[in-house]
């Protein structure tokens, strides 16, 4: 049975360049609130670390609820390498979800789009283009703080699609990073497009370029393990995969692409 033709409907109502550019352009506009907020939090409140936390993960949910809303209805707003490779993991047996190219596609475009970001929050802030951070977040708590950050991200998109609630994916998104902040001891990076692109800029959200590989290693374990609840807890959630992280729409300019 060709599953192709199920898939494309899902996904191919835009052009996979339009799709890839939206997940390196919305990736890319995160790590800059991510990483320009922190600057501004260390500026406007440099004597109290805790003030700083919450500037900087207000402006990040906020963020990341508008990029959303934003470029969801083109790419699925993904804007995070794990959501994508769930996402196809789930979508392979019922013919749904990111195709094997849209994932090579995405996958790059996030990476880049997560570097660009940060380069920009450091030129806005008139730092260098690339100062490569200083801040060493290595030890066994980080990591299982991001275990469980990368963990509960993906069984909170993947429970909404499967449960025909896609559409609050931006305020519920948002709303999780937000908390997650507060509730992980690693501030819930969650995101290995993010925490490479945290490593060009040795400021407040910066993260050393030694301690990412540790990062990334138990994101993609976390999300091993939500997409196990996922598959446990919702077994037809792949059937649902073209609505992650939001329901796609086709355009007219899209269809004639």
């Amino acid at each position: 049975m060709d599953l192709q033709p199920a898939r494309r409907a899902g996904h191919q109502g835009m052009s996979l360049w339009r799709r890839a550019l939206a997940e390196g352009l919305g990736t890319g506009l995160l790590v800059t609130v991510v990483v320009g907020s922190g600057i501004a939090a260390a500026s406007l409140s440099p004597h109290d670390t805790g003030l700083q936390l919450l500037e900087n993960s207000f402006a990040t949910a906020l963020g990341l609820a508008v990029l959303i809303l934003m470029l969801g209805p083109i790419s699925g707003a993904h804007f995070n390498p794990v959501v994508s490779a769930v996402d196809w993991w789930l979508g392979q047996r019922s013919g749904t979800g990111l195709t094997s190219r849209d994932l090579a596609a995405y996958l790059p475009a996030q990476v880049g789009g997560g570097i660009a970001g940060a380069i920009l929050a450091n030129l806005m802030y008139g730092e260098p283009a690339v100062s490569w951070s200083t801040t060493h977040r290595s030890a066994g708590h980080l990591y299982i703080g991001e275990t469980v950050a990368t963990a509960g991200l993906i069984l909170l998109i993947f429970t909404l699609a499967a449960t025909g609630r896609a559409a609050i994916a931006p305020l519920a998104v948002g709303a999780y990073i937000g908390a997650a902040y507060w509730f992980t001891s690693s501030t819930s990076f969650a995101n290995p497009a993010v925490t490479i692109g945290r490593a060009f800029s040795d400021t407040f959200a910066g993260i050393s370029p030694s301690s990412v590989p540790g990062f990334i290693t138990f994101q993609i374990l976390g999300a091993i393990i939500g997409a196990a609840l996922v598959a446990v807890l919702y077994p037809g959630a792949g059937k649902a995969a073209d609505e992650v992280v939001t329901p796609h729409i086709e355009t007219t300019a899209g269809a004639s692409s």
